[in-house]
């Protein structure tokens, strides 16, 4: 399941918080800061997907994500892989290293990063 551009911000925020209440979260936004409908809007949506959950405090709800970063990310990156480099990942590094533009060193560092997994492996 997939976020929103809306959602991912806020769960980026999420993310770094790890538990928040509605005011913290809207607080963190950068300027100008989205209504707390429309906070409370995206936080159902994210709780429908199973993005989030929370405590109740009183009449406070503390939310808190259920998706680790890194899951939700490598997931992207492997749907990524899947439908536009023809699930071929030499194909995608391919892509990746001629066009982002990267430095001999971190090109370099890549492939030591490799490395470091074949060696694992």
């Amino acid at each position: 399941m997939q976020l929103s551009k809306a959602e991912e911000q806020l769960m980026q925020i999420l993310w770094k918080k790890e538990k928040a209440f509605m005011k913290d979260l809207i607080d963190a936004y950068p300027n100008p800061r989205p209504a707390q409908t429309t906070v409370a809007t995206l936080l159902k949506r994210m709780q429908d997907k199973n993005f989030v959950d929370y405590r109740q405090f009183g009449r406070s709800r503390e939310y808190f994500p259920l998706v680790k970063k890194k899951d939700y990310f490598s997931r992207q990156v492997n749907g990524m892989i899947k439908n536009f480099f023809n699930d071929s990942a030499s194909q995608f590094a391919s892509f990746f290293t001629k066009e982002t533009n990267l430095s001999k060193e971190e090109l370099e560092e890549l492939r030591s990063l490799i490395d470091q997994e074949i060696q694992n492996k």
